[in-house]
């Protein structure tokens, strides 16, 4: 075997520090699994990883530190010129999405190492963000969760209306950010400390308890929650001492 080739399968056996809790992944969809306790859970199902890492970001030459995770594969023939460069660089196929992750500090984390789906086991809380489902232009109603208005006393085609904008109001005219009829969807959405349920390594799965925003094939950051996690609930043994005591006076 040359060199050449060698250098790829070098690159893939580097590893991310598992202390660097993040990862970029696909969402598949949505089912059901029994939890340890028997409880039926709604989880999402998301492959994540494995990620290249396409590049760092330093506070001495940056001005911030920052991971940058490829995920995914495109054609050649599809690929930019900058993103013909950076995969030339790393010696792999073109990336189709790079997403940054801030950090504090970089802790071993360089260009061309892997980051698989094993830096997360169950029972973590994790914080997802994707871009929601886009549903064009929609009313007050649901868009906002208006109530509408009256469908009696003379009203007439006004059950769905928004009612008054207040445009008589200081200034004259409709503010900005006056909630009304609009595009709704297509947008970042975070959605914060969902626990994982289960993970499998040897397919990049990671299921999350809950929904996820964003379509089915849509991408997902994954990273660690920076909320307060809850402690698991021990539980204390009755004290039967008490009840004797009673019995007997």
């Amino acid at each position: 075997m040359s060199e050449e080739n060698k250098q790829p399968e070098a690159a893939k056996a580097q590893e991310m520090p598992k202390e660097h809790k993040f990862l970029v992944g696909e969402k598949l969809g949505m089912t059901q699994v029994f939890g340890e306790d028997g409880t039926l859970k709604g989880v999402t199902v998301i492959k994540a990883g494995p990620c290249k890492v396409a590049y760092t970001r330093t506070a001495e030459k940056d001005g911030y530190s920052a991971v940058c995770l490829g995920f995914g594969e495109k054609k050649e023939k599809n690929a930019t010129r900058q993103e013909k460069k950076l995969a030339a660089k790393l010696a792999v196929s073109p990336l189709r999405h790079l997403r940054e992750f801030r950090v504090e500090n970089l802790s071993g984390a360089e260009a061309g190492q892997v980051a698989g789906v094993e830096r997360f086991v169950a029972g973590d809380y994790v914080d997802l963000q994707g871009i929601s489902k886009g549903k064009g232009f929609a009313g007050g109603m649901k868009r906002h969760n208006f109530k509408g208005q009256p469908a009696s006393h003379g009203a007439c085609d006004r059950e769905r209306a928004p009612g008054s904008l207040g445009s008589r109001r200081s200034l004259g005219r409709v503010m900005p950010g006056q909630r009304m009829a609009g595009h709704l969807g297509n947008e970042k959405v975070s959605v914060q400390k969902m626990k994982v349920i289960k993970v499998i390594p040897e397919e990049n799965l990671i299921l999350i308890n809950g929904g996820v925003p964003g379509p089915v094939g849509s991408i997902v950051c994954i990273r660690n929650t920076n909320k307060r996690i809850p402690k698991p609930s021990a539980s204390q043994p009755k004290k039967k001492g008490a009840k004797t005591d009673k019995k007997k006076k």
